[in-house]
């Protein structure tokens, strides 16, 4: 009964220090032009729906997915149709049509969109952090 008293306290203690820790977003200098604030606020600003206190990352991280598909049983499939060049945003390469499962808790469908774009957040090791579906601007 101990036992299980400390796994929960100790569990509790993880779920507390995770649930604090923010993902900075990456800014490569990519929005230096004063043309641009209004788009890297809303980068900065965006957040993981599931976790509003985290954010969804930077235009580093993020990939245009103007396709996705929709399996029969409610989950999406991002495809990347992404053809800007990685290399000034740092990011790591995906291939055009390369397709991400979106975890539903994922999906932002609260969230204007000024890119006019389909966005996929992840991380190099395909984390979805969040989707926005091609719904226009």
């Amino acid at each position: 009964m101990a036992r299980n008293v400390v796994i929960k306290i100790t569990l509790d203690v993880v779920v507390a220090l995770l649930a604090n820790t923010t993902i900075n977003a990456r800014d490569l200098g990519q929005w230096d032009d004063p043309a641009n604030a209004d788009l890297k606020r809303w980068y900065q600003d965006l957040k993981q729906p599931d976790n509003p206190a985290v954010s969804c990352c930077g235009e580093a991280d993020a990939y245009w997915a103007d396709a996705f598909e929709a399996t029969s049983d409610g989950q999406y499939i991002a495809i990347i149709t992404d053809p800007r060049d990685d290399e000034p945003l740092g990011r790591r390469h995906r291939d055009i049509g390369t397709k991400i499962v979106v975890p539903n808790n994922k999906i932002k469908w609260n969230e204007g969109n000024p890119v006019g774009h389909g966005i996929i957040f992840l991380n190099r090791a395909d984390t979805v952090f969040c989707y926005l579906p091609p719904l226009g601007i």
